[in-house]
């Protein structure tokens, strides 16, 4: 697979499961291990989906949207803004894994909500 090709797998991936798809996201784009490294978030497929089925049931309503993507060998990162219920927002920084045949195998996570005000006068983005 391309470096092209990871990073619009990732992108859709990740959409598909936030949007309340985790099993059709793990089925379409994940190897046969998933390793997690999110500490909220058990490890192996059956737990990623629980986790976000849990989060479609709780926040229906929450949205995302990718700022930008990097690729590096194996590796993609995807920078986000997240919107959830009650106007919260959330900055988010996710790396993945790929194997050799193009398929999610590892994932980190870093999330931060996004102050009011910043001592730099600068956003998020």
């Amino acid at each position: 697979m391309t470096l092209t090709e990871n990073k619009k797998n990732a992108i859709a991936f990740y959409k598909m499961a936030y949007e309340g798809n985790p099993q059709g996201a793990m089925e379409l784009y994940v190897g046969e291990e998933y390793i997690q490294h999110n500490p909220l978030v058990g490890n192996g497929k059956q737990p990623f989906i629980d986790y976000f089925n849990r989060m479609q049931t709780e926040y229906p309503d929450k949205s995302i949207r990718f700022i930008r993507s990097i690729t590096e060998g194996d590796l993609v990162a995807l920078h986000t803004h997240q919107i959830w219920p009650g106007k919260e927002e959330y900055v988010t920084m996710d790396f993945f894994k790929f194997d050799s045949q193009g398929k999610i195998i590892e994932h980190w996570d870093a999330i931060q909500e996004i102050p009011k005000t910043t001592q730099n006068g600068n956003t998020m983005y």
